[in-house]
């Protein structure tokens, strides 16, 4: 597979999201979501609204979002709904949950662990997506990013079990890491063949925790800041991510790339490169 294009900008400001989103020059049309992280109360490190707002705004987007598997304050529908009112997100955009009314089952054609893949029911309603995450640590997956927003984001409650349990939602904690890696990029495989090139990702790099905004209690991010970088390709989008981090001169990333290997991280983009939804070699352009 040949190089994709990722492109990157040292800035961090609203403004500089749609400008990277505009150099891409692949534009979203029709009903367009934007797939972003909520953030769990408590969390401390997720991207507040504000800083998101001009995005959204450009493309008039609706956020969407699912309910998570697991306790907390986003794990149903009327807690989710209560979460994203007291963060701000209704504030500024539409909001669906997109799994309030059901699921819907992805077939996964290229895969290691799982078949079938079940997503939030209203993903039906939209032309195309914005998939639009924070790049930082993870306390299961290593580091989150574009193929984890993608994959266990928009999944279902039951379906990000699913994921996790490598086709066995009862093996939800208890199931063979590197099978949990490999199924989240077969979901990344399902979503990517249904929206198939109706589809930007945007990986924001700040706030760089061990830890994911789904953490209600987060480590305080020990890297420094680094930029946006935005790309078509998720797979190519989060190795540079991860290239930065390991080539950053922050004496801070110690601690998230110790995250990153003790979880096996780089597994999800290696298994989503090997089942072909991406490509690990790129091409860095820097827009600054």
């Amino acid at each position: 597979m040949s190089k994709s294009k990722v492109l990157f900008t040292s800035k961090l400001t609203p403004e500089a999201v749609v400008e990277i989103y505009k150099a891409l020059g692949h534009e979203l049309s029709g009903n367009v979501a934007v797939k972003l992280h909520s953030g769990e109360v408590g969390n401390q490190n997720f991207i507040r609204p504000a800083f998101l707002k001009p995005m959204i705004d450009y493309v008039n987007g609706t956020i969407v979002e699912c309910n998570t598997a697991y306790e907390g304050k986003r794990n149903t529908t009327e807690a989710h709904w209560e979460t994203m009112k007291y963060h701000g997100w209704t504030d500024i955009a539409k909001v669906d949950i997109m799994d309030e009314d059901g699921e819907m089952e992805l077939p996964v054609h290229n895969h290691k662990q799982i078949t079938v893949n079940y997503v939030g029911d209203h993903l039906k309603n939209y032309d195309s997506m914005l998939v639009l995450s924070h790049f930082k640590g993870h306390p299961m997956g290593g580091y989150g990013g574009a193929l984890k927003n993608m994959s266990i984001g928009i999944a279902s409650s039951h379906g990000k079990a699913h994921i996790h349990g490598a086709g066995e939602p009862e093996k939800i904690w208890t199931a063979d890491h590197d099978s949990f890696l490999e199924a989240m990029a077969d979901a990344d495989e399902s979503i990517m063949s249904y929206m198939k090139d109706k589809l930007v990702f945007i990986n924001i790099m700040c706030n760089m925790s061990v830890d994911c905004d789904c953490c209600a209690v987060a480590e305080d991010p020990k890297i420094k800041d680094i930029g946006i970088l935005a790309s078509l390709d998720p797979v190519a989008l989060d190795q540079a991510c991860v290239d930065l981090v390991y080539n950053s001169e922050d004496e801070g990333k110690k601690h998230l790339i110790e995250r990153i290997e003790s979880r096996n991280g780089i597994h999800t983009i290696e298994a989503a490169a090997e089942i072909g939804i991406g490509s690990r070699e790129y091409e860095l352009v820097n827009i600054d």
